[in-house]
């Protein structure tokens, strides 16, 4: 954590720890550099391959997780999975050049918390790391548009209770846990039991793609 002051008053602002997973050096410098004009974010790893990245998550604990699609070796969505596996609890974010539909929803249904564009304007992709660190839903506009047509043959929603659905609706206007507490009057740790009951009942592995399913039902 680091420390400021406006006017007397003092606040504490949360350092990030960020890994850059990318086969591709000079992508890595590039997203490094990116990030160093933030004060919030370090990098405390960068791994050319999806073994490589396993292994430091493991070691490190980032909190966020910036993700490769297309690497030599092990896939981005197959270092996705064997990262939910090991029950790494940092927020992955797909940071790629692809906007396939067969790659956004398998990357969102594997557990990524969010899917972001290379080709971004640099401001753009920072402010949207800097919100996923704060536990919001991260999508590529460009992504955004056609995942709303996703569609759904039945409701996905029938299991889920009165205050998960609550929960959920407050996750899709892209509040933080505790934003959700506070905007339902609960704990912060019930939003999080709250949110884990739901992905298992909608058998996703992370809000992002809840998210996306209760849009897509929504639109219809």
């Amino acid at each position: 954590m680091w420390f400021y002051s406006l006017q007397g008053a003092c606040f504490i602002v949360k350092n990030y720890k960020v890994m850059i997973v990318d086969d591709h050096p000079l992508m890595r410098r590039g997203i490094k550099q990116l990030l160093g004009l933030e004060p919030q974010f370090t990098v405390v790893a960068e791994a050319s391959n999806g073994n490589e990245a396993i292994t430091l998550a493991g070691q490190l604990a980032p909190d966020i997780i910036l993700l490769d699609l297309n690497m030599k070796g092990l896939s981005g969505l197959d270092t996705l999975k064997a990262l939910r596996d090991e029950e790494v609890s940092a927020r992955i974010i797909v940071l790629t050049v692809s906007d396939a539909r067969s790659d956004v929803y398998a990357l969102i249904d594997a557990g990524a918390d969010g899917y972001l564009l290379k080709d971004s304007e640099p401001e753009q992709l920072l402010e949207n790391i800097r919100e996923a660190a704060e536990g919001r839903n991260v999508i590529s506009a460009a992504i955004a548009d056609y995942l709303a047509s996703r569609s759904e043959q039945r409701n996905p929603f029938a299991d889920l209770t009165e205050r998960e659905l609550d929960v959920l609706q407050e996750v899709a206007r892209g509040m933080s846990n505790k934003q959700v507490a506070t905007q339902l009057h609960i704990s912060e740790e019930t939003v999080k039991v709250h949110i884990r009951n739901m992905l298992r009942k909608l058998d996703v592995r992370s809000r992002v793609a809840a998210t996306v399913m209760y849009l897509e039902y929504k639109s219809q």
